[in-house]
């Protein structure tokens, strides 16, 4: 019987690896054919992570239009409380009228606590796949901009799995790896290079370092 069940375990775990390199070959046809100019604000949806990556990000988006990309949805973890007020601050300043505010905080289970075991946080970022999806589905983000803390992945994942289901064609996803990593890949930037539109290293070490072509990796240097 253990014998039986590890043959079906083997064979699902099989199954399951050829179905997730055809959602990448089918994920890498679609970036390259579907293509479209712009004639409205984006929907964007913004992943904070805490500390450094909250920093890093609203660096990032201070840059962003707020004309080109409205509304911004930022997706912060439940527990986050620093990031909610950071936000705020950066929002304000981009525009103090409330009326004419552009954004919304939502938050959701964090997938995976700092120094976390790898093996438990597969169940906590299971759940917050399953939180995600109504949010993702109901927000219909046209890009999901992130900067690879782990609250990343299931909102990347469920953008990614909505695509292909041809649940919300337009999102794009643009993953920008920390710019602390100099050496080698956060373990949300080893995940999500196969399914993302744009994959940016800001620090040329770090090309070699992805298993995405040439073509689909992007360095910027420094933000």
């Amino acid at each position: 019987m253990a014998f039986f069940t590890s043959c079906l375990l083997l064979l699902g775990g099989l199954l399951l690896v050829r179905l997730v390199q055809l959602l990448i070959a089918v994920r890498r046809s679609q970036r390259a054919t579907d293509v479209t100019p712009r004639t409205k604000p984006a929907r964007t949806m913004i992943v904070m992570g805490s500390g450094g990556h909250t920093a890093e990000m609203l660096r990032i988006v201070e840059r962003l239009d707020s004309d080109r990309y409205s509304p911004r949805q930022y997706i912060i973890a439940s527990a986050d409380k620093t990031s909610v007020v950071k936000v705020i601050e950066s929002e304000i300043r981009r525009q103090p009228d409330p009326a004419q505010q552009t954004y919304e905080i939502i938050t959701i289970t964090r997938s995976r606590e700092v120094h976390q075991s790898y093996i438990s946080s597969v169940a906590t970022t299971l759940m917050a796949l399953v939180n995600c999806v109504p949010i993702v589905l109901k927000a219909r983000p046209e890009l999901v901009l992130t900067n690879g803390p782990g609250t990343c992945v299931p909102v990347c994942l469920v953008a990614f799995l909505a695509r292909l289901l041809f649940l919300n064609t337009k999102c794009r996803i643009v993953f920008i790896e920390s710019f602390c990593r100099v050496n080698s890949l956060s373990l949300s930037g080893h995940i999500l290079q196969y399914i993302v539109d744009m994959f940016v290293v800001q620090w040329p070490e770090l090309i070699q370092h992805t298993t995405a072509t040439r073509d689909d990796v992007r360095c910027f240097g420094r933000l």
